[in-house]
């Protein structure tokens, strides 16, 4: 039955990526938190990194929505659900708001997420060197799509509070909402394309503090409360009622500094068909929980190689858990830690578990990124021949095979923006391990025949 949801909601939008997007997100939600109010926050994308810093803030796991890997009703399910006992959710866009899978759709764009979940839509604007063009700037994106509910505006790396009021002297009737000057000094530190992982180093109480005094002190927060009650009920499906399963089968999470790329969706639909998740350390146990099957995510273990190759105890733990036949999917991250050994950026070798015949090599240039679509040739752990799921690459290293043995390979993978294919997916008994990050809100098979794959095995 389809049921009215009342949700107040904001969507923090931009014209394209470098435009603060995270670092306002992060302010205005520790604003909202000292106002005493309950924050939930998602991120558009498939995007891990800045999932991580609003997770660390909120102390609730920032769910990904994504349009091209989740589809409209996942997307909606996924929001209603994630949004239960908050006060007030808040979504960071991805790229520029109209930015998605083509220059001529608004598939897979922050655009899309607005329009299926009714958000009320504030744009970022980098503000630099500009006053009048502000405005045009404006009205271009307002005018651009006028099914896009965008409600306000913020000026960004401003110079000062008086080159704030000449934005909004210029600007055209729409609100102003404030904004944030140039503060180099506490901005959060970058790696490859993005953040660096959150943690409590990079997240400290001296620059949460800055920022929540600067979204006090520069921002209308009275309007953005206002404007997110504004948004509409949000029609959904009412809960079905899940009829709660033994857990009858553990399986082992690697979640640590070097792996903790997962979408929590995933996690969510193991837990549906019954799995208990047992998290553990690559880096700090040296013993494995006992479980009867076993997930590593992405991650970066090539920045810990060294301490992985010393944990001899847990090494030979998981080489025997392999051998018994027990199932081990791996992704990206995963995957380099499966291979028999990973080559740091300097050159350095270091020994890993040699599940997957490869050496995984890093280098300074991007090797993939973007979206993929997979399709099994084979049977494996996650089901039979033929199954298909989408997911995303985003890596600088490549797997270098020890040979091309046909049997290695399971996957045929198709990029999203092309009709080629590549083979990966690669396979040793009943060990997976792909670059590809899969999303499993794109065939909820997988979970569940991963799972049966672990009952199966048991020992």
């Amino acid at each position: 039955m389809i049921q009215e949801i009342k949700i107040p909601r904001i969507l923090i939008s931009g014209t394209g990526s470098g435009t603060g997007k995270t670092t306002f997100t992060i302010a205005l939600t520790k604003a909202l938190q000292s106002r005493g109010l309950k924050v939930s926050v998602f991120k558009c994308g498939p995007d891990y990194l800045d999932p991580g810093y609003h997770s660390f803030v909120t102390g609730k796991t920032c769910q990904n929505l994504d349009g091209w890997l989740m589809g409209k009703e996942s997307v909606i399910s996924s929001f209603v659900s994630a949004s239960q006992g908050s006060d007030i959710s808040i979504i960071e866009g991805v790229m520029g708001l109209f930015d998605g899978h083509s220059p001529n759709g608004e598939a897979g764009s922050t655009a899309e997420i607005a329009k299926w979940l009714q958000v009320p839509t504030i744009i970022l604007i980098d503000a630099s060197g500009m006053a009048a063009t502000f405005s045009a700037i404006a009205s271009g994106i307002k005018n651009h799509d006028p099914q896009v509910p965008i409600q306000g505006f913020v000026a960004n790396f401003l110079g000062s509070k008086s080159h704030l009021s000449i934005i909004e002297t210029a600007s055209i009737p729409l609100p102003i909402l404030g904004g944030f000057p140039k503060s180099y000094e506490h901005s959060f530190p970058e790696r490859h394309l993005g953040l660096r992982s959150a943690g409590p180093d990079i997240l400290t109480e001296e620059k949460l503090s800055f920022w929540k005094n600067l979204s006090e002190e520069w921002l209308d927060l009275n309007k953005i409360l206002e404007i997110s009650n504004s948004a509409p009920p949000i029609l959904s499906e009412s809960p079905t009622i899940v009829q709660e399963k033994t857990k009858d089968c553990k399986i082992g999470i690697a979640y640590d500094e070097a792996f903790h790329f997962y979408y929590e969706e995933n996690f969510k639909k193991l837990r549906d068909y019954g799995a208990e998740l047992i998290f553990f350390s690559p880096l700090k146990d040296t013993k494995l929980p006992e479980v009867d099957g076993l997930y590593f995510g992405g991650g970066y273990p090539e920045l810990f190689a060294e301490r992985l190759e010393k944990n001899k105890n847990l090494t030979e733990e998981i080489r025997s858990f392999a051998n018994s036949e027990r199932p081990i999917y791996a992704e990206c991250g995963g995957l380099m830690y499966l291979s028999s050994e990973i080559q740091n950026i300097e050159g350095q070798n270091f020994s890993m578990l040699g599940l997957i015949p490869g050496r995984a090599v890093m280098g300074p240039k991007l090797k993939s990124l973007g979206y993929v679509e997979v399709h099994t040739e084979k049977r494996t752990i996650l089901g039979e021949a033929g199954i298909r799921f989408r997911g995303h690459q985003f890596r600088y290293s490549d797997l270098i095979l020890e040979n091309e043995d046909d049997s290695l390979f399971s996957y045929h993978i198709r990029k999203r923006k092309s009709e080629q294919t590549t083979r990966e997916g690669y396979t040793v008994s009943n060990v997976l391990a792909s670059y590809v990050h899969a999303h499993w809100a794109s065939n909820p098979e997988i979970p569940k025949n991963f799972i049966d794959s672990c009952r199966r095995f048991k020992v």
